[in-house]
């Protein structure tokens, strides 16, 4: 459902909202500290700090922290910066969006099934904020890595 890429990205939100009393978090920190690959892991961080998720310094004293407080940042934001809205939009079984699909042809044998099932990923990443997953995160020492 959702890429590595987006699966990084909220484990590493995660990450540093647990954390968000620090300084700047060194990539090599984050990366051994989730075992994910530091140069995918910096792509994907840097991607969200264009994005305003995340503040960025380069250096010696580098590294991220966030740039939103966590109750404002949801799963939501990281999945369309990452992965785009095609989760919410497209149709599970044709190419292309569900409203230009049904346009062309009829709609998928599933289309009705799967719009409830879209609808409530929807409102969960909607209202699941990084505050959240990093509260359940703190109680349990490994969910996240």
């Amino acid at each position: 459902m959702l890429s590595n890429s987006c699966k990084y990205g909220i484990r590493a939100v995660v990450y540093l909202a647990s954390r968000h009393t620090r300084n700047n978090i060194g990539i090599r920190e984050i990366s051994k500290d989730l075992g994910l690959p530091s140069p995918f892991l910096a792509k994907i961080l840097q991607q969200l700090a264009k994005q305003k998720i995340l503040n960025s310094v380069k250096g010696p004293n580098g590294g991220f922290t966030l740039k939103k407080k966590p109750e404002s940042i949801t799963m939501l934001d990281i999945v369309k910066i990452i992965d785009g809205d095609n989760l919410f939009k497209n149709c599970l079984i044709h190419d292309g969006a569900c409203n230009d699909v049904r346009k062309s042809r009829k709609a998928c044998p599933v289309h009705d099934d799967y719009s409830v099932i879209r609808s409530n990923i929807d409102t969960l990443f909607r209202n699941k904020t990084i505050a959240e997953l990093a509260r359940v995160a703190d109680t349990s020492d490994d969910i996240f890595i």
